[in-house]
């Protein structure tokens, strides 16, 4: 095979790879009944914050999403050793901050 059409046919191949790992995102596979639970409630919210323009009502959602990590943040069942309750926190923890900010955002408008 030319090393030329070699050199071509590896960029397109690795974009398709990407392109196909895009559309088929993953969905996170945490093995505990109170993240699963507390995660249809967070994504429920999330989407309502994405949904609304007011920064208001942005931010009324996402201390509502503060509320719910916070359980997340206080299981009782926490393991240090399991990696499901380290994913678990340190995805409530991202949750944590970006709500963080969304309220800091509506505190800096009404300023």
């Amino acid at each position: 095979m030319n090393v030329s059409l070699l050199a071509e046919f590896i960029p397109s191949e690795a974009r398709d790879l990407r392109e196909e790992k895009t559309m088929h995102k993953e969905e996170t596979k945490i093995s505990c009944l109170a993240f699963q639970r507390q995660e249809a409630i967070i994504r429920d919210l999330t989407d309502k914050i994405n949904a609304v323009k007011a920064v208001q009502e942005k931010a009324r959602f996402a201390e509502e999403i503060q509320k719910e990590v916070d359980v997340l943040l206080s299981c009782a069942g926490y393991k240090n050793e399991s990696l499901d309750c380290k994913n678990c926190h340190f995805i409530a923890n991202l949750r944590k901050k970006t709500a963080d900010l969304i309220i800091k955002v509506k505190k800096l408008s009404e300023d």
